[in-house]
């Protein structure tokens, strides 16, 4: 193939490889951590009163999230100064990754983690330091008591599913004063714990959030940061010298009404919880290593990376959708989100199947 010139100055970085999103109806999907459940009733009916003032899309949108903005701060029990809304907690986190690590010392985070947080430091031209989780996949706050120009946590953990709790994130606080530690909550609605009551007590930390999972909103993208006034002024000049208007009317609309629908929000997130322990306890009996999750997905240890890749083409062929991870330390754990439970009453027997095949 003929090589042109200007090809040198295009960028060769390596992306972030999403799960599949496939189309065929009939499909178990449980390989992108989405919510089973529909959204709130609050946001339904807003988005179809949305649709009869339609008319207002021809009007940009506030630059800093409006109404959302506002309801996020009431929520949260923050001033809107604390606040920042973007399209999406990935935007979000790569605007921070731009605002808050433009220093020379390497930014750090676990090396099984979030997979996005490499791309951002290839992408941006940021020096990372991959930090090992212990064996059994948690955290060694003692590890990040080194010098460093940012720390990124992801709590709950991805892919592994493991939460750490107050006194972990305290004490990583308390030994890194003179770096911006940022909390990745993607999957705190699921958990026991969040950091956000900490960015009272510690000025240097920033906290992202999701409406993706627990709020049933992925197709919507709408993320937030709760953290000191200073971050978020951070924050708001790298959207500013990117895109004024990253949040759109609708998701505004939709997002604040959501946030008012806290009955249906939590029901609904005892529902994924319930669905998550009776199915890790079936593949615990079964013989896995699945280790406590505290998000709306299992790490099943299958064993060895052959195994896993077995039992994934076998859920597979099954029309059943996982995820496998081929990276070292983790190519033997597959990825299950929580589905209905009807979606992992199958996926049981799938397995019970592929155990009685492999006798």
């Amino acid at each position: 193939m003929r090589r042109y010139k200007w090809e040198s100055n295009l960028y060769h970085g390596k992306p972030y490889v999403a799960g599949e999103q496939p189309q065929d109806e009939g499909l178990v999907k449980l390989n992108t951590n989405e919510n089973p459940y529909p959204p709130a009733p609050a946001a339904v009916k807003a988005l179809r009163a949305f649709a009869k003032k339609s008319e207002t899309l021809k009007l940009y949108p506030p630059t800093d999230g409006g109404a959302l903005r506002e309801a996020l701060a009431d929520y949260h029990e923050v001033d809107t100064a604390n606040v920042f809304v973007g399209n999406g907690s990935d935007e979000v986190l790569a605007y921070a990754f731009r605002a808050c690590f433009v220093g020379y010392d390497p930014v750090l985070f676990a090396d099984v983690t979030y997979s996005f947080y490499p791309v951002w430091c290839q992408l941006m031209d940021i020096q990372k330091k991959f930090i090992p989780v212990k064996r059994d996949l948690h955290l060694r706050a003692m590890s990040y008591w080194r010098k460093n120009g940012g720390i990124v946590i992801c709590n709950p953990n991805a892919p592994t599913g493991i939460g750490e709790g107050d006194e972990f994130l305290r004490d990583i606080l308390r030994h890194n004063r003179k770096s911006v530690v940022i909390v990745d909550e993607a999957y705190a609605d699921f958990a026991e714990f969040s950091a956000i009551p900490l960015t009272a007590q510690f000025p240097n930390l920033l906290v992202t959030r999701s409406f993706s999972k627990g709020r049933s909103l992925a197709g919507l993208r709408i993320g937030y940061a709760i953290g000191n006034e200073r971050l978020i002024r951070a924050l708001t000049l790298v959207k500013n010298s990117f895109n004024s208007y990253p949040v759109s009317r609708l998701a505004i609309e939709v997002g604040t009404a959501a946030l008012s629908d806290e009955k249906y929000y939590r029901k609904t997130i005892a529902k994924v919880v319930k669905t998550r322990e009776k199915t890790a306890e079936g593949l615990r009996k079964l013989g896995f290593d699945v280790p406590p999750s505290q998000t709306n997905f299992l790490f099943c240890d299958a064993a060895s990376k052959e195994r896993a890749q077995a039992l994934f083409a076998h859920l597979r062929e099954d029309g059943i959708l996982v995820r496998h991870f081929d990276k070292p330390r983790i190519r033997s754990y597959l990825r299950i989100s929580i589905g209905k439970d009807l979606d992992m009453e199958v996926l049981v027997e799938s397995v019970k199947a592929f155990l009685l095949k492999e006798e």
